[in-house]
């Protein structure tokens, strides 16, 4: 299973490395220093608003469909008639939701026209992410690694021809920015159809109340999962524009340039979890251990997070210097917060996941209440007070505790054994990270201070054996390690 899970991790992060940092740091970036911290914070509000409520698309059926047919690949025919069919239902639900809390909120006429292309940009993402699942249950990882960068390499290409040419014939605004998307994403949706029926064979959509209700009740933990997780990890942007009447807009701009980069960071990350809940979920139902799988896992995961962690804490200001044009300082201080969070992220790809794989989902959906409460009320004492600055501290302070929280109900249900080891090795990691970060900023050019931490921290990490390529090749050639 080891190496099933690296050759597919390798691959993935091959194609997602070459795509998606073009795409957040190139195109995504250029869009909001054309457009302004203003015009595009309102538009992150808005895309937060739709994906905060997403869940009314899935109710959880992606992730029980996903470990489903990990167990059962047999069950693909006949789950795929039924919760297609449901996919189209859900969407009148979602699409009905988001514009009567839009119009509760008071959003303005503009606002609700973005906010319909949203919507239905949301509804293919959610449609091609099922479709998705089915694939990597089958564990065909690869080409479920094509379709993960189909719609970012086609926003490219869109975006591109946007800002770079003269195609509109006057300026660019943040409406062709979302029609560029909504184009990528129905073209991806349909070739992840394509690739489902060749596996699946010919099926029809059947509509039953009855198998409907029976699917939800199995997948609502799921739902009610995801759910809470999406507030507390992209409510923040919607509570800045709604709480700071005068300059919310810009503070959820100013906020939008540094979680930019974070949520580059935890496309990654995702990546692990996108592979390690169908090999975890069969490996328990085999009754296989997954100890090995485990700390393989924390060893890939964490390192290069710890050192990404430390690059933005000693390196944020000439970051956000050579990205954006405005509001640098503020930024600088809200990427190296929001980093610090993402130790707990990236904890909670790898114990969340094995959590969910396990279907510990009442425990999970309690924790993560407990943290949605949490993030809200430090929310409303913060913002308020010290504005984006004050959201990204809550995100540090929500992240972390959820992570903590998921690796001990995760050494409670697999009796767990403490790798004091693994952690000694992983503290005296960070702590050579942190001097060799202060070395690193005698040098003139901020580069090369970057290349100098990078370098010797991987080094450090091979020299101690938190990276082994003579482990890592075993695992290549052998299958196991």
């Amino acid at each position: 299973m080891k190496r099933t899970f690296l050759t597919n991790l390798l691959l993935l992060l091959l194609l997602n490395l070459l795509i998606k940092p073009f795409w957040v740091l190139g195109i995504d970036r250029t869009v909001q220093n054309v457009l302004g911290a203003g015009e595009y914070g309102m538009y992150f509000a808005l895309f937060n608003f739709s994906l905060v409520l997403n869940i009314f698309l899935d109710l959880g059926i992606t992730n029980f469909n996903n470990r489903a047919i990990a167990r059962h690949t047999r069950l693909l025919p006949k789950y795929l008639s039924f919760l297609l069919s449901l996919k189209l239902v859900l969407a009148l639900l979602y699409a009905a939701l988001c514009l009567l809390v839009a119009w509760l909120v008071g959003y303005q006429a503009r606002q609700f026209y973005l906010l319909f292309f949203l919507i239905f940009n949301q509804f293919l993402v959610s449609f091609t992410a099922y479709l998705r699942s089915n694939i990597s249950a089958l564990h065909y990882f690869r080409t479920d690694g094509f379709l993960s960068v189909v719609d970012r390499s086609l926003m490219i290409a869109l975006c591109s021809a946007l800002l770079f040419t003269n195609w509109l014939g006057g300026a660019f605004s943040v409406e062709w920015f979302v029609y560029a998307q909504t184009a990528a994403y129905l073209l991806t949706s349909l070739i992840a159809l394509a690739f489902v029926l060749r596996y699946s064979g010919r099926f029809r959509l059947r509509f039953n109340r009855k198998i409907y209700r029976s699917f939800l009740r199995q997948s609502m933990p799921y739902a009610l999962l995801v759910l809470l997780m999406s507030v507390y990890t992209r409510v923040d942007s919607v509570l800045l524009e709604r709480f700071l009447p005068l300059d919310g807009d810009q503070q959820a701009g100013i906020y939008a340039q540094a979680f930019r980069l974070q949520d580059a960071a935890a496309m990654l990350g995702l990546l692990f979890a996108g592979l390690l809940l169908p090999i975890f979920s069969r490996m328990i139902k085999q009754g296989d251990d997954i100890a090995p799988l485990l700390r393989f896992s924390v060893e890939l995961m964490m390192v290069p997070a710890l050192l990404g962690i430390m690059l933005c804490q000693f390196y944020a200001t000439p970051l956000m210097t050579l990205l954006y044009h405005q509001h640098l300082e503020v930024s600088a201080r809200i990427l190296q917060l929001l980093m610090i969070g993402f130790a707990g992220i990236a904890t909670s790809y790898i114990f969340g996941t094995l959590l969910t794989a396990n279907g510990s989902l009442k425990a999970l959906n309690l924790v993560a209440l407990a943290f949605m409460l949490f993030n809200f009320c430090l929310n409303l004492i913060l913002i308020p007070r010290m504005k984006a600055e004050g959201a990204a501290t809550t995100a540090l302070a929500t992240q972390l505790g959820i992570g903590l929280a998921q690796v001990l109900l995760a050494s409670f249900y697999f009796k767990l054994k403490v790798n004091y080891l693994l952690l000694l090795r992983l503290a005296g990691y960070l702590l050579f990270l942190m001097v060799a970060g202060k070395i690193s900023l005698w040098f003139a050019n901020w580069l090369a201070g970057v290349a100098f931490l990078t370098a010797t921290g991987l080094v450090y990490a091979l020299l101690t054996k938190l990276i082994s390529f003579k482990a890592l090749w075993s695992v290549l050639k052998e299958g196991d390690a």
